[in-house]
């Protein structure tokens, strides 16, 4: 990207990457972040837990964590400390991309007469020790540039928002179980129609205050449109405030509360998760680095991928000692900051600390969860949208030769595949349902063996200034 294009982008924001936006505008926007992510922070323990039969006591325990750990994780590489940290607005939560590989391993453990919570041992036991590999491979980033390029690192972002579209619709429509009661004939379709006009309402106003040239307006239209859909759902009789399970008032953590153990005949699927979360972090530190309007190449974006890649790694190490499940970049952040204008680190300590105070206490994670599926998913809706633009930003930089359109082509098929007919997955061997599951793992290997293996150079780009497309006028 060159420096005029940067500028452009810089030029567009409230707050650039060092500015300090004042109190209460911060707080408006890292609530925006917030809001966006405090329910997918959540899922994947209440996933894991659910299928393998955890009791609701260690489930609420392990969901706190998962939002303290992130808290953590998050002022880790927002701030920077030492090479640890990117030093960008990246908010860390927990990854999606191991759920299956650690449900094949807990059920494995527990298929050999073993009680379920047997089983947390050996899942934070696997998670401890595979969270050195993506902090090892971090020391390695400039050869591994050789495999991870920005075409590579593009299509993986671009999958990411792609992928995560089709639960942001199922999310519009009330969820998977609604869809599924529609459809055996239990849920009359006014349900359905009820929902969609719920997320539409949401999604009309965020781009309604967004579209506004105010900067409060702007900044707050994510946080209203969901307050707003909160508000109606709530009117409608959608929100049941008597559900919020009834518990202590703090959840303080205890490290390895559940003990460690390890076995190194299923850890190769972790092994590999561990790989694809490095290239996925690249990816959304990249796309983080085009949105706040700083380089994409050069010493300055190498440091911080290298730093925000350790510290993906070592925030997974203290999700596995404070019995949680690993951590990586969340990449609907940046969706955020597209349309907040608000790039600023220093957002990132507010979204750190009420991440804390939210992990400390669980009432808030009750009262969170509570949010209807349609009005989360009129929000992510357009935010996962955004960021799978930002991946075709990121691909359009590179100048896309014949190799690299079939990079592109196979890869983004076979991502976009495995989501499309995730059945398909279920044919091939047991060991492979983890590696292939998600259409973003599929995808990005894909680009990595397609890119080492294909004739032509993989590393010309280190030599050669990628063409910068994203921003020519005729396109915007």
């Amino acid at each position: 990207m060159s420096s005029q294009n940067r500028e452009a982008i810089k030029a567009s924001l409230i707050y650039g990457l060092h500015d300090r936006p004042p109190l209460g505008e911060a707080i408006f926007a890292a609530l925006q972040h917030l809001m966006a992510i405090v329910v997918s922070i959540m899922t994947p323990a209440l996933i894991i837990c659910s299928v393998l039969g955890i009791n609701a006591a260690d489930t609420s325990y392990i969901v706190s964590m998962s939002l303290l750990v992130s808290g953590v994780a998050t002022f880790i590489q927002v701030k920077k400390i030492g090479f640890v940290g990117s030093g960008l607005l990246s908010i860390q939560g927990t990854s999606f991309a191991f759920i299956g590989v650690l449900i094949a391993a807990g059920k494995s453990h527990i298929g050999a007469g073993n009680s379920p919570e047997s089983a947390l041992p050996l899942l934070f036991g696997l998670c401890f020790v595979g969270s050195f590999i993506e902090m090892i491979c971090s020391r390695f980033i400039k050869p591994l540039r050789l495999l991870i390029t920005p075409l590579v690192c593009g299509i993986v972002v671009t999958l990411i928002g792609m992928t995560l579209i089709s639960s942001a619709v199922k999310s519009c429509a009330g969820g998977q179980p609604a869809i599924d009661g529609f459809l055996n004939g239990s849920v009359p379709a006014s349900v359905i129609q009820n929902n969609l006009l719920l997320a539409f309402i949401v999604v009309a106003t965020i781009l309604i205050f967004n579209s506004l040239n105010n900067r409060w307006i702007r900044m707050s239209s994510i946080f209203v449109g969901l307050v707003f859909g909160y508000a109606i759902a709530a009117i409608g009789g959608k929100v049941d405030l008597s559900a919020i399970p009834v518990s202590d008032w703090v959840m303080l953590p205890t490290p390895f509360k559940y003990g460690f153990d390890f076995d190194i005949s299923v850890f190769l699927g972790i092994a590999l998760l561990y790989l694809v979360t490095l290239v996925e972090t690249i990816g959304d530190i990249t796309a983080t680095s085009l949105v706040s309007g700083e380089p994409l190449e050069g010493d300055v974006y190498l440091e911080r991928v290298t730093g925000g890649v350790f510290a993906d790694g070592f925030n997974s190490l203290l999700a596995a000692v404070f019995n949680t499940f690993p951590n990586t970049t969340f990449s609907q952040n940046n969706g955020i900051i597209q349309l907040t204008g608000v790039a600023s680190r220093h957002v990132g300590y507010f979204v750190a600390g009420f991440l804390t105070i939210l992990g400390l206490i669980p009432y808030f994670s009750g009262l969170a969860t509570l949010m209807p599926a349609p009005v989360l998913g009129g929000a992510t809706f357009l935010m996962f949208g955004t960021v799978a633009a930002s991946g075709i930003r990121i691909i359009a930089t590179q100048h896309i030769d014949r190799r690299g359109t079939l990079i592109l082509a196979v890869s983004m098929a076979a991502g976009l595949g495995v989501s499309f007919e995730p059945a398909l997955v279920k044919a091939l061997p047991q060991s492979l349902h983890g590696m292939l599951s998600s259409g973003i793992i599929s995808g990005g290997l894909t680009a990595i063996v397609l890119n080492f293996a294909l004739p032509g150079s993989p590393a010309e780009y280190l030599q050669e200034k990628p063409a910068d497309v994203s921003m020519r006028p005729e396109i915007e």
